[in-house]
């Protein structure tokens, strides 16, 4: 047992309630790393549990946010075998990632690629495994599909971009800011295929942009205030896969249209997945990508790197919404 340095939710509320305090970390058990944490990125659902909106499942920390990590093998438990200590390491955890030290069990755990640094490598994995996730085995991208993703500049955003990209697939997105648009250009996103969303309205520019087809594939973190548009953009047999509800949780459905159009709508979330699920993720995650972004054809996005110390001025940015990619914190 560790007593590590960690961010801590001291009640429910604004940034105020955020400060650094320690928390104990146990030894690891057979097949588990003990990490010593180099950086870690900030999520919305960080947010959302200061605000007491998204408890931690049980078995995490209560009070120490964070889902992702990057950092370095310090231990290993009984039987571990696929890290070495020293290796760099990143994935993702149901909480405690804010923390110095976190134990994992070494197939949830991916190798830090030797071209990135340890704060890039801190604003993958729970964007690029959220996006991958979602496009391929529950929505099937593949190519020539037209990919709509909504919050194109957000993390998640600009790694479905990437994915779709790479895959062959077209991808379109929305914004509701004009320069994150443009930004989103140096990742492959044709202009044309930039959707100023103002108004709500997006699905007639997605249909004149795809020739009257419309998406195949959408990826949604906005929820009920797009559900209608999304239906209405949606291709014949077209997949929808929600991974969020910026815009609300609750909606009319228009079932007339998803059985006309065939179509599938699926929700998904990686936090309180069994470790079975995270590590076939995580074991698929560096099989496929990996090389990827070993030889550069995909980069994660980072808005800034922050002292841990910062804590409450990343979820003030993270609300602003005016970041593009990821905020990441180091100790």
């Amino acid at each position: 047992m560790i007593e590590a340095k960690a961010v801590v939710i001291e009640g429910k509320g604004e940034v105020d309630v955020l400060q650094l305090g320690t928390l104990q970390v146990r030894d690891p058990g057979p097949c588990e790393l003990l990490v010593e944490i180099k950086a870690a990125g900030l999520n919305r659902a960080d947010t959302l549990q200061r605000r007491g909106f998204y408890p931690a499942p049980p078995g995490a920390p209560a009070n120490v946010p964070g889902l992702e990590y990057a950092g370095v093998v310090v231990e290993l438990g009984a039987g571990a075998t696929a890290f070495a200590v020293g290796d760099r390491v990143m994935g993702i955890v149901s909480g405690g990632g804010m923390a110095s030290h976190v134990v994992v069990h070494e197939r949830e755990a991916i190798r830090v690629p030797a071209t990135l640094s340890i704060e890039a490598a801190a604003a993958i994995p729970e964007v690029f495994l959220t996006a991958y996730d979602a496009l391929f085995p529950q929505a099937q991208l593949g190519l020539g599909d037209n990919a709509l993703l909504h919050a194109i500049g957000s993390g998640v955003g600009t790694a479905a971009l990437q994915l779709a990209r790479v895959t062959g697939a077209r991808p379109l997105g929305t914004s509701r800011t004009a320069a994150k648009l443009e930004r989103c250009q140096e990742l492959g996103l044709a202009p044309e295929d930039g959707l100023l969303v103002a108004d709500k309205r997006f699905a007639q520019a997605v249909m004149e942009r795809t020739g009257g087809r419309g998406a195949d594939v959408i990826l949604d973190s906005v929820g009920a205030a797009y559900l209608t548009e999304n239906m209405a953009a949606l291709a014949q047999r077209g997949r929808m896969v929600v991974l969020g509800m910026m815009g609300g949780s609750t909606g009319e459905f228009p079932l007339g249209v998803l059985l006309a159009k065939r179509a599938r709508v699926m929700g998904t979330v990686l936090r309180t997945r069994a470790l079975e699920e995270k590590a076939t993720l995580a074991q698929a995650f560096s099989r496929d990508l990996l090389p990827l972004f070993e030889r550069g054809a995909l980069h994660p996005v980072v808005d800034c790197v922050l002292p841990m110390g910062d804590i409450a001025e990343a979820h003030r940015r993270m609300e602003h919404n005016d970041t593009f990619g990821k905020i990441v914190l180091a100790w």
